[in-house]
């Protein structure tokens, strides 16, 4: 993985072989960023998503793997607890132009992941809402 920062905008490389969410965390630590927009493209290999069942207040995630190129990758960077905390929601299609996505899990990168973190000043942290099952943010 290789980065760099542009005033409130980082463009990032993420190789094969590594961790999307992983590398985010680390940059996000790294950089000290406590609120960001997040977007991105590239191909994985290996990827999990889900689907929050709001009445079971529980996910559902599906492994895939393969050849995939990511459609669209987009998301948030907020805090929760003082660490890291990313909201991250992936589409990926395969050689037949079948298109898998939802929460993103895990995604293992098999060519190359451009992304774009566009930080904001400022810091919004997150809390759970028992009614929901969910942590929101907490615009307080």
């Amino acid at each position: 993985m290789n980065y760099k920062r542009f005033n409130n905008t980082i463009v990032v490389r993420i190789d094969k072989g590594e961790e999307i969410l992983e590398e985010l965390t680390r940059i996000c630590k790294e950089e000290q960023v406590k609120l960001a927009n997040v977007n991105a493209l590239g191909a994985v290999g290996e990827f999990t998503v889900g689907l929050f069942d709001t009445s079971k207040k529980e996910y559902y995630s599906r492994d895939y793997k393969g050849e995939f190129e990511i459609v669209s990758l987009t998301g948030s960077v907020t805090s929760m607890d003082g660490k890291v905390y990313n909201h991250i929601h992936m589409s990926a299609g395969d050689i037949e132009n079948k298109v898998y996505g939802g929460h993103l899990s895990r995604a293992v990168v098999s060519a190359t992941c451009e992304m774009f973190i566009h930080v904001v000043d400022g810091e919004v942290d997150r809390k759970l809402n028992e009614d929901i099952g969910l942590n929101l943010l907490d615009l307080r």
